[in-house]
């Protein structure tokens, strides 16, 4: 889409979704499928500028375990190690700087919560159990990576949680931290801009939500940030990236909404909508200067594609 059109797109919707008009767009290209098994509820992360992408729930709710890497550069997918957990959804993944990916948590096919972890070490395709999640097994949580740790907040143990917990890999050990100042939910996205961890959305007793905080490993603080724009069309199980400190929200509740945020004046943008087909729990990364959307379902659909965002400026 060109940047002319994406303009008036803005324009003609600004006036109806309290939303700022910048410069910001993009463009989605349709990239190689994934050699797998159509799924919903994987997991991803990213070393070296690969990704390395598994789990979720195929078209018969079978639970998987099978996990592959995707290489921007040859637009290519390869298998790796089988992850040797039980086979799940709805988990959460991380790669630190040390180059180590960390997988865990999430719900199996018989409908059991989960909270074993372990560790993808890409040099050597190998997967290793490390120490268990500290906090209530779990599923449909959040995680990300600050410095060389590793964290993992929110999500559903019987309940909504609001919590979060900080994995340091050099003690293979979970610590406490400060609990999301709003409320309780499930299916939160995520981004990292700077070592500062954005996360919004979600849904708390079936409502979605559209607030959004900025959380300090330094200071082990949460602060509000300006609301997500037009909660209705892009809430739960959105998925994040940030790409040149920008960070991007798309999809989610089987929705096409695309929204961009900037740290440096705290507001959004809405970007003319995800090109593929409309979407909940799929799977966001970035490599590089673009994002990347798989995967998802949308009621008894599962989707294999893959998806490139080139931002605009």
């Amino acid at each position: 889409m060109s940047l002319s059109l994406a303009l008036l797109f803005l324009l003609q919707h600004c006036s109806q979704r309290n939303i700022t008009v910048g410069p910001l767009t993009g463009d989605w290209v349709s990239r190689a499928e994934l050699e797998g098994p159509a799924r919903s509820g994987a997991v991803s992360f990213t070393i070296d500028n690969v990704a390395y992408f598994g789990t979720g729930l195929d078209v018969s709710n079978n639970a998987l375990a099978d996990f592959w890497k995707y290489d921007p550069s040859q637009n290519a997918w390869t298998q790796v190690a089988y992850f040797p957990g039980k086979a799940r959804s709805e988990a959460v993944a991380f790669a630190t700087r040390e180059k180590k990916g960390y997988l865990g948590t999430g719900i199996d096919a018989q409908g059991n919560l989960l909270r074993d972890f372990y560790e993808y070490d890409p040099t050597t395709n190998a997967w290793k159990r490390i120490a268990d999640f500290s906090g209530s097994a779990r599923r449909s949580a959040t995680a990300f990576s600050l410095y060389d740790l590793g964290f993992v907040a929110l999500g559903f143990d019987g309940s909504e949680r609001a919590d979060l917990w900080r994995y340091n890999p050099s003690g293979n050990q979970w610590t406490e931290r400060q609990y999301l100042g709003g409320p309780a939910r499930v299916g939160a996205a995520v981004f990292v801009i700077n070592n500062l961890a954005y996360v919004g959305a979600g849904s708390s007793q079936s409502v979605g939500l559209n607030d959004f905080w900025m959380y300090d490993p330094d200071t082990n603080i949460w602060t509000p940030r300006s609301n997500i724009p037009d909660a209705t069309h892009l809430n739960t199980y959105s998925v994040g990236f940030a790409i040149n400190n920008i960070g991007y929200f798309v999809a989610g509740s089987t929705g096409k909404g695309v929204v961009a945020y900037s740290p440096v004046n705290d507001s959004w943008t809405e970007l003319p909508p995800f090109e593929g087909s409309a979407r909940t729990k799929a799977v966001g990364f970035s490599i590089g200067q673009k994002g990347y959307v798989t995967t998802g379902s949308n009621g008894t659909a599962r989707f294999d594609d893959l998806w490139e965002f080139e931002p605009g400026y």
